[in-house]
């Protein structure tokens, strides 16, 4: 087995258990146990592999440790991206802002987000300020930042996943 092709061969596979690893942890955060295991068991067999094979080999070259480490490098930008991408979130946005008022919230309610308006009190009690609490998919968050911003581009912004959501209005 040729070096260039041992090492092609830890590169890509160590790229696909580092993705799996990165999807197997968002996925027991998200209390998917089931598929967790799942995924936790293809990935430790492609780990074992692939580290048995460049631990055994009798080529003695640092390229092997830079093919393992690129492809775990590689793997954990993938696996961010993929799990980003296909792997669906609530998320829920928390807002504080002054510029809450009703023509606002109703530019928000009309692009399809669900909004909670709550009065707030900080260190200055002389300033209106009200929070607003929108639970949507993540794949809109982007969307719903570029309305917070063309609303108040000094709003205090903070975003969460969510577990369990029951009930109310989401924008999927």
């Amino acid at each position: 087995m040729t070096l260039l092709f041992l090492c092609l061969k830890i590169f890509f596979a160590r790229i696909i258990d580092v993705t799996l690893a990165t999807l197997r942890t968002v996925y027991s955060v998200k209390g998917k146990t089931l598929l967790a295991g799942i995924i936790g068991f293809i990935e430790a067999t492609i780990w074992f592999i692939v580290v048995k094979e460049a631990l055994n080999t009798d080529i003695q070259s640092p390229f092997i440790v830079m093919s393992y480490a690129g492809g775990f490098a590689a793997g954990s930008i993938l696996g961010t991206f993929v799990s980003k991408t296909f792997v669906n979130s609530l998320i829920r946005v928390e807002v504080i802002t002054t510029k809450a008022t009703p023509a606002n919230v109703e530019k928000i309610k009309l692009e399809g987000f669900g909004v909670s308006v709550l009065d707030i009190m900080d260190n200055n009690d002389d300033v209106d300020k009200k929070m607003l609490i929108i639970t949507l998919n993540s794949k809109h968050l982007e969307e719903l930042k570029r309305i917070l911003r063309h609303i108040d581009r000094n709003a205090f912004v903070v975003v969460n996943e969510s577990k369990i959501v029951q009930n109310g209005f989401i924008k999927k």
